[in-house]
């Protein structure tokens, strides 16, 4: 076997070098995208020691890209933006044009085009989904008002950087010469307006029908690993296609891919069966941007990088806080949106890296949008720090003004609420598991409270009259929320036996005689829930023989098989459990 492997040494080398300095960023509090871009500048050229191959790299980002922009079109909410509609869509554009216009006015200091401006500009008016969302589910701000609102804001965004890959190869020409013929520049546009809007009516009136029906196709087929297969088809299937049969970018045919499918009823499952694909090329794609970082920018360019990083942490953040206040909103929010937006990340680099192959922003600007997203990405965990404390004093200054009137504390809006039942069973997960085991506590009227990490649950939840706690059950703050201290039983119903095992543990140090099930998969998880204090695991596949067992006919051969009514609405499904399963008597001879 040939050892010279570029292809496997980059993939290797990257995904390893990703992993030690994630880790090590989430060590020190910091986004692992920063790890993953020093990781990039490490087995770059600009460093010392091993360098990747650039060519394959580049190629694994754009597969990164595909799978990313599947992903934001998956999770696009049509919904939360109309929700939010009339502070969301004016304020982020309002936004994005106020950060494009400092960022030509910088670059217009350095003596660049007006075309690497406004790609400049643009790059930096974009805030990074993951980086945002995560700072926001960490304080639980996702389903608050203001959460909704910088969720919305993200979708304009987003939508606007869809927009700009779109018309940016259209409009190239002319942003490089200003001479150019209007003429050819409309026609430019038009053709690819045009293959746009051809491409959207057949993904709207084809795409529709076939892609949830070829999903639902393969679901009934019972093959997971066909599912799995069938939802990547689809992600990398379209976006070559669009490509290749309408000249539009990857991007946006794997945008318009997840949108359509999140209409579906799996499109749940599809974002969990590639999600470990997803974050594992989403890596390469922050590596190979790395890659490109000339860290000796930092010094030779001390005060273009500093100016950058300043539009993007304060120059943002101050035109978000001064639109949300002109909307009314409070001091709150606004120091919400303002911190949310403060940084830059996946749609700058995509963005950044199409103007430089387009000739159009020159390889500098590229330098700048990369160390100005690597400092706004490390300084945005204290900017939230910063506005958590400042929200306490608030909070403390309000409870002293009504003690004066009334002694009371009032609650604060993000703090989740312990929940008054005792003697109570808590039910970890809300999956079909978890649902079928809640019918059966409900039909037996036992008081139960629900653990949901997943929030994309919580209308499932409400539906069924169910107001359950969002949050990681191995969180202290969440499981004391549960009162597992006083709880008659805990059932740990997520598949996942690691997060199980951390569940399991964190229950066990709160309350050390409480009954504890849970579910595995195999021996190797049993072992390692009751390393951790699990009392009884219930092993699906074990289950489903002894009731298969039990159906037959063990006392007299001749007596028929009683078969239970079908599952249902009002008959659901139960597990059953070890006590519920008698041993069989030995058939005769």
């Amino acid at each position: 076997m040939p050892h010279h492997t570029p292809l496997i040494s980059t993939i290797v080398v990257g995904l390893v070098m990703a992993f030690a300095l994630g880790s090590l960023a989430h060590r020190v509090k910091i986004s692992p995208l920063v790890g993953y871009l020093v990781a990039g500048v490490l087995v770059g050229p600009f460093t010392p020691g091993y360098v990747a191959d650039q060519g394959l790299a580049n190629q694994l980002a754009e597969i990164g890209v595909i799978l990313l922009m599947f992903g934001v079109g998956l999770h696009f909410s049509l919904k939360d933006l109309l929700a939010v509609k009339t502070i969301a869509i004016p304020g982020a554009v309002v936004q994005i044009a106020f950060a494009t216009v400092l960022g030509m006015g910088l670059s217009w200091m350095l003596g660049w085009s007006i075309g690497a401006g406004i790609v400049f500009g643009l790059a930096l008016s974009v805030a990074s989904t993951v980086v945002l969302l995560r700072a926001l589910q960490e304080r639980r701000l996702v389903e608050t008002a203001r959460g909704h609102i910088a969720v919305g804001w993200l979708i304009v965004e987003d939508l606007a950087m869809v927009l700009a890959l779109v018309l940016l190869p259209a409009i190239a020409n002319a942003l490089k010469d200003t001479n150019a013929d209007p003429w050819m520049l409309w026609e430019s546009l038009a053709i690819t307006l045009g293959k746009v809007a051809a491409f959207v009516a057949i993904m709207l009136v084809g795409g529709r029908r076939l892609i949830p029906w070829l999903l639902h196709f393969t679901a009934h087929t019972g093959s997971r690993e066909l599912f799995r297969l069938s939802v990547l088809a689809i992600a990398l299937g379209i976006a070559y296609g669009a490509a290749v049969l309408f000249g539009v970018s990857f991007a946006l045919g794997a945008f318009f891919a997840g949108m359509i499918l999140s209409e579906s009823e799996l499109s749940q499952r599809a974002a969990s069966e590639t999600l470990p694909l997803r974050d594992a090329f989403a890596v390469l794609f922050f590596v190979s941007v790395g890659m490109l970082f000339d860290p000796t920018i930092l010094i030779r360019d001390f005060g273009p990088v500093l100016a950058t990083f300043l539009i993007i942490v304060v120059g943002k953040s101050l035109a978000a806080l001064a639109i949300v206040r002109l909307f009314g909103h409070g001091n709150a929010t606004a120091l919400t949106i303002a911190a949310s937006l403060a940084q830059i990340g996946e749609f700058s680099f995509i963005l950044a890296g199409l103007g430089v192959d387009l000739e159009i922003l020159p390889e500098r600007g590229r330098d700048l949008i990369l160390a100005g997203a690597i400092l706004s990405i490390i300084v945005n965990p204290f900017l939230f720090t910063w506005l958590d404390r400042w929200t306490a004093r608030g909070e403390a200054r309000k409870a002293a003004t009504l003690d004066a009137v009334e002694p009371m504390v009032p609650e604060p809006v993000t703090a989740l609420v312990t929940t008054a039942l005792t003697d109570h069973v808590v039910l970890v997960g809300y999956g079909r598991v978890g649902k079928f085991i809640s019918a059966k506590l409900k039909a037996r009227e036992i008081p139960f409270v629900v653990i949901e990490s997943n929030e994309d649950k919580l209308d499932q939840l409400k539906q069924d009259g169910i107001t359950p706690i969002i949050g990681n059950a191995a969180d202290p703050e969440v499981a004391a929320a549960g009162n597992i201290g006083a709880a008659r039983c805990l059932l740990v119903a997520i598949p996942d036996s690691f997060e199980s095992g951390q569940v399991v543990e964190q229950a066990r140090a709160i309350n050390a005689e409480l009954p504890i099930i849970a579910r595995a998969h195999s021996d190797a998880e049993r072992e390692h829930l009751t390393k951790y204090g699990a009392t009884a695991i219930i092993m699906g596949e074990q289950e489903i023989a002894r009731a298969m067992v039990k159906g037959i006919p063990w006392a007299d051969p001749a007596a028929p098989v009683q078969h239970p009514p079908s599952p249902g609405p009002d008959n659901p499904p139960v597990f059953p459990g070890p006590s519920d399963l008698p041993d069989p008597k030995p058939m005769a001879g």
